[in-house]
């Protein structure tokens, strides 16, 4: 997907997700897939799916949320996963198990056309967060939703409430300068922290009965392999992973112990257990 086919105000975003960034993340999916399990778990039973339903799966990445709700609304029902990556639709479209009613678009859902008021669900794991005009994007996809039909999406809480980020992040930081300040509104994992900017966005979108559940997580970043693992994955992906880009080895190296150091008191056993924290957003179209 290039930068044309979607929201101008998207560009970056698009350009980000289809380069070396976006083919790292689809690279790692399968580890990320077993770390955030407990979060898609929540996301699923808060959602409520039913046999027979269709969903829109916003942000549906390499496809993990969406087969999980497509097992949900089976045999009859319908996923459709919508995501500006195509590193990530590819690897979706490859693991796509057989029997399930799933179908994939590289598209931006600022823009895209959905079929009006054709869904009962619009669903998203960590998958809206990235929109530069956000109410313009769910004014967008509630077009798509039926009179009544269901959202429930997850979101970051603020950096303060994310070890998760934070730990591995704040030891690189001994290391190298810190990253560009983000602000609040910006695109990005953070841009859904604040419930009034949330609640702001979805009432301008038309959506009515917001509901903002905060859920505290303890997410194991090893995927039981142990404290190299970890590590390892905060070296491929990530907040900690960019501020390390384009860092000699020597540096790299210093930064790696620093992250061990940090990462040790949050070990038990073969898993490394960091507190994170979400939202799960509900409200009805």
């Amino acid at each position: 997907m290039n930068a044309s086919q979607g929201h101008e105000r998207n560009a970056d975003q698009i350009a980000y997700w289809n380069g070396p960034g976006g083919q790292r993340w689809a690279d790692r999916q399968a580890a990320q897939d077993i770390i955030l399990r407990p979060v898609l778990d929540i996301l699923v039973d808060r959602a409520a799916p039913t046999p027979g339903e269709r969903i829109v799966d916003v942000g549906c990445g390499s496809g993990a949320s969406s087969f999980a709700f497509a097992a949900k609304v089976a045999p009859n029902g319908h996923v459709f996963g919508v995501d500006v990556s195509e590193p990530m639709l590819r690897r979706a479209r490859a693991s796509r198990p057989p029997g399930l009613q799933v179908d994939f678009a590289l598209a931006d859902a600022t823009v895209y056309p959905f079929d009006p008021a054709s869904f009962d669900l619009l669903a998203s794991r960590f998958g809206v967060m990235f929109f530069a005009d956000p109410v313009l994007s769910f004014t967008n996809l509630r077009k798509a939703l039926r009179p009544g039909a269901r959202l429930a999406f997850a979101c970051w809480r603020e950096p303060r409430e994310n070890p998760f980020f934070m730990a591995p992040l704040q030891a690189v930081y001994k290391h190298v300068p810190k990253l560009p300040q983000m602000g609040p509104e910006d695109p990005g994992p953070f841009a859904f922290a604040s419930e009034e900017r949330v609640r702001r966005i979805l009432g301008g979108a038309g959506f009515s009965g917001v509901v903002m559940e905060p859920v505290p997580l303890t997410l194991d970043v090893a995927t039981g392999r142990g404290l190299d693992a970890a590590i390892q994955g905060a070296l491929e992906i990530g907040p900690a992973s960019r501020a390390l880009e384009g860092h000699p080895a020597d540096v790299r190296a210093a930064a790696v112990q620093s992250m061990r150091e940090a990462l040790t008191p949050f070990t038990k056993g073969d898993s490394v257990l960091l507190p994170a924290s979400i939202w799960i957003v509900t409200a009805r179209a």
